[in-house]
């Protein structure tokens, strides 16, 4: 059909992030509002979003490392509770995102007399991430084909295309909606379901299963 002859195929590519210590660290509240203000932007992102591919992260109560130490090392129920609501996918630049964490701390910080300290063992080490990209050489060819495709990709691979793409300019999107935007306005009703999905507070397994269902629903309507 003419779809396929003018536009590129889907590239299914596949991620790992590898971490970086930045060599800035806190042991307590105002040590971390310090660090905040002019640790590397990869930092704030890896500390919101990177728990998703580290296995090792374990702390369902808490979705970003922030609220995480200030509940577990500061032992500020209040603090780790105003940091976890924070959803990073409602900012759009990451300096908005830098800002409201600062505000969130600086007012906690105008209500405490006296400062928590964190073990020396236990400090927060800032880290940013380097995402390592793969190509899979898997390519698809229709949209139709992405409903038989995601129930079956890595976890890695969901990271890439639905979390890391929007951070990539120009688009600011996931890869999924801007590889449809290019069939013109045909898969608009689409790329509105996708646009409803918040990949943050969702494991990468619980998102892949929402894509899948928002794929596979579609293209099970009407016959599509």
């Amino acid at each position: 059909m003419a779809e396929k002859s003018k536009i590129e195929p889907f590239a299914v590519k596949d991620c790992a992030l590898s971490a970086i210590a930045t060599g800035r660290r806190a042991q307590n509240l105002r040590e971390l509002r310090d660090g905040l203000l002019t640790v590397h932007p990869g930092s704030i992102y890896y500390h919101f979003w990177g728990r998703l591919l580290r296995p090792s992260f374990d702390d369902p109560e808490y979705n970003n490392d922030f609220a995480a130490w200030a509940r577990h090392r500061l032992h500020d129920v209040k603090l780790a509770e105003r940091l976890g609501v924070i959803d990073p996918a409602e900012f759009g630049e990451i300096e908005a995102l830098r800002q409201e964490v600062i505000d969130v701390i600086e007012e906690r910080l105008d209500e405490t007399e006296f400062l928590s300290w964190a073990p020396r063992d236990h400090q927060f080490h800032f880290i940013r991430a380097q995402t390592v990209v793969f190509d899979t050489r898997r390519r698809l060819e229709h949209p139709r084909e992405l409903a038989a495709t995601i129930p079956g990709l890595s976890v890695g691979s969901i990271y890439y295309h639905a979390i890391d793409a929007r951070r990539r300019e120009p688009q600011g999107v996931d890869d999924f909606s801007a590889w449809l935007a290019r069939f013109g306005g045909h898969y608009a009703d689409l790329s509105t379901r996708l646009a409803g999905l918040d990949p943050y507070f969702v494991t990468l397994t619980e998102l892949r299963d929402q894509l899948s269902s928002v794929f596979s629903d579609y293209f099970r309507e009407d016959g599509r």
